[in-house]
């Protein structure tokens, strides 16, 4: 079985390292300064569960390998999903499933539309790692966890294609829920509360949980979010906001989320990939969501200044 890992940064490094490590067939699909890494220097991986390095791996630019590929793990950026996806078409092999790692809420919508739905099974990840250099990863905190199922919770042989794949990989946990679309959510709030007031914020986790102000705002944030998700039909629990909240109290006080590193350095973030398709189901749920609005507001300029849209313009 062959695994393509789509994207060879803080999530897909990993992931895929780990699989490489563990013997798996894997294919890495990266490019620019990324790719020239992996040939030249190869993969390290520094975890708290153990460092490791990795040479002669796999990696190419051609998406033309994915015509050998069993198994496609896409851990690209929510935003570069969709173009992805379209570039995917012609190569993907008939029998290839595809399962997406990256955060939001529409991953499997945007992949299955494009490659249909029999090829894409719902899926996520957890963990908490950063680039530190191109292929340096570096994993900081939280059980590196793959989670993924089929919308109606049923056993498939799509299942146990993946459990095949991913099971009894050591430096990954793989987690089938009894409801994925709940699953996705869940994560969902606590990540989309953590990155927009942390962007908005610029100041690390430890600092967003501990000043009062603050804490409410996330917590305010994942109001919002919850009720979103449960005009959507999600069947989120009772206490959906208060284990968001002890996710963040559960992070390393040092601590960023992706999107935040991302508009701080001036590259294009998850923002509008993440967070406008969330508001964009508050408008139709007609639920009010006042507070995401108004941090997605206060963040589009920098995310536009990073697309080329505000050329020109500055911070004052």
């Amino acid at each position: 079985m062959r695994i393509a890992i789509l994207g060879a940064g803080c999530v897909g490094g990993y992931f895929g390292g780990r699989l490489e490590q563990a013997g798996r067939d894997v294919v890495f699909i990266a490019r620019g300064k990324t790719l020239e890494a992996l040939r030249a220097h190869g993969l390290h991986i520094e975890s708290i569960l153990g460092d490791v390095h990795l040479d002669n791996i796999a990696a190419t630019d051609d998406l033309n390998a994915l015509r050998a590929a069993d198994v496609v793990l896409t851990a690209v950026k929510a935003h570069q999903l969709a173009a992805v996806a379209e570039a995917m078409v012609p190569v993907l092999f008939d029998g290839a499933l595809v399962l997406p790692l990256q955060n939001g809420i529409r991953s499997y919508e945007i992949l299955s539309s494009a490659l249909g739905s029999e090829r894409v099974l719902h899926g996520f990840c957890r963990i908490l790692s950063t680039a530190v250099v191109p292929g340096h990863v570096r994993h900081v905190g939280a059980e590196p966890t793959i989670l993924c199922g089929e919308i109606d919770a049923r056993n498939s042989t799509r299942i146990d294609t993946i459990l095949k794949a991913l099971h009894e990989v050591p430096g990954i946990t793989l987690v089938i829920p009894d409801d994925i679309r709940r699953a996705i959510w869940e994560k969902f709030l606590f990540v989309a509360a953590f990155s927009t007031v942390g962007a908005a914020v610029r100041f690390p986790v430890g600092v967003l949980r501990s000043i009062p102000e603050t804490r409410q705002l996330l917590e305010a944030s994942m109001r919002e979010i919850v009720a979103v998700g449960r005009a959507e039909g999600v069947l989120l629990p009772q206490d959906a906001e208060a284990q968001g909240m002890a996710e963040i109290d559960a992070l390393p006080a040092p601590a960023t989320a992706s999107m935040q590193r991302d508009l701080i350095a001036g590259r294009p973030s998850e923002l509008m990939g993440q967070i406008a398709p969330m508001l964009e189901l508050a408008e139709a749920h007609v639920v009010p969501t006042p507070v995401n609005a108004a941090l997605y507001a206060t963040l589009l300029p920098s995310e536009l200044k990073t697309q080329g849209e505000l050329q020109g313009e500055s911070r004052l």
